[in-house]
């Protein structure tokens, strides 16, 4: 199957790189206390500097070049890293990344982000580069990663100085349909761990938003899979992307998210998805605000 970015979800993702990157650095230099704690580990600006280096990742990304800040051993650890070890990657990473005044990173984020727009200014948003765990990512993909880090993060850090943060349902949709999907429509690579246990027989997840295609993900024979639109399903999840977004970071709970309804969970065998969950998820959510709410995985 030919895997296309529509043109509107091009502008879109470009639109909210750039609107999220905006108003991300005001928080950061609009008197906001730099060593809140944002979350459990990290402080504002930790979180911060932490958004910033992926930035900073993606420009060398998309440019082809060097990456501006020596990481020793980055070239090996980042293809060979899956969900569960990202934060130790992001702990590597920030011993290096030594920057912490917030003027300066918000000037470097500044800088990155332009940097990004000009360099993929006329790539096709279909091209995939390399990523974490050797996956292949849609260059729109890699833009709508950032864009969520930029979200999630920027939620940390206003909860820790007691500012609004709101995000957009259609901003944060990018996440799911165009990172997410649009690395499956590829190659995955070892970023999902299918060594872990596997279910006796396939089980397939159908998930629906308002803001997203409808998908469903078949996890089967130690392998996750696009099915067609009519294939069968044991589960089906309706979202919300915002809120659901915040749950698959652990920043807020299943049970918040249900009682809210913006995720809401059906279909023939519903208690099939914590099996699914268990190889089908988001990095560790260790650095969450409370460990009462964190969560490993979609919610579980």
């Amino acid at each position: 199957m030919t895997y296309t970015v529509p043109a509107h979800r091009w502008t879109l993702t470009r639109t909210a790189l750039r609107a999220a990157g905006d108003r991300f650095r005001t928080l950061l230099t609009d008197g906001t206390d730099p060593t809140a704690m944002a979350t459990r580990e990290w402080t504002v600006a930790d979180s911060a500097a932490h958004v910033l280096s992926i930035a900073v990742l993606y420009v060398a990304l998309v440019e082809d070049s060097d990456v501006a800040v020596r990481i020793p051993d980055i070239e090996t650890i980042l293809p060979a890293t899956n969900v569960d070890t990202v934060a130790d990657v992001n702990d590597h990473v920030l011993r290096h990344f030594t920057e912490r005044d917030p003027d300066r990173l918000a000037d470097q984020l500044g800088e990155a982000i332009d940097a990004i727009l000009v360099a993929t200014t006329r790539t096709p948003p279909e091209t995939t580069l390399p990523w974490l765990g050797d996956a292949r990512v849609p260059v729109c993909g890699v833009l709508a990663h950032l864009v969520n880090e930029l979200l999630v993060h920027g939620w940390d850090m206003a909860r820790a100085v007691r500012r609004p943060w709101p995000i957009p349902d259609d901003h944060a949709a990018l996440y799911w349909d165009q990172f997410f999907l649009g690395m499956l429509h590829h190659d995955y690579g070892v970023l999902l761990d299918t060594s872990l246990p596997m279910p006796k027989r396939p089980i397939a997840v159908r998930f629906r938003s308002a803001y997203t295609p409808t998908a469903t993900i078949v996890l089967g024979d130690r392998r996750i899979r696009l099915a067609p639109p009519d294939h069968p399903v044991d589960v089906q999840v309706r979202f919300r992307p915002a809120r659901f977004n915040l749950m698959l970071f652990g920043r807020t709970s299943t049970a918040v998210a249900a009682l809210r309804r913006d995720v809401v969970i059906s279909g023939p065998r519903p208690w099939r998805l914590p099996a699914f969950l268990r190889v089908v998820h988001m990095p560790n959510a260790r650095l969450a605000p409370n460990t009462a709410t964190a969560g490993r995985c979609f919610g579980c």
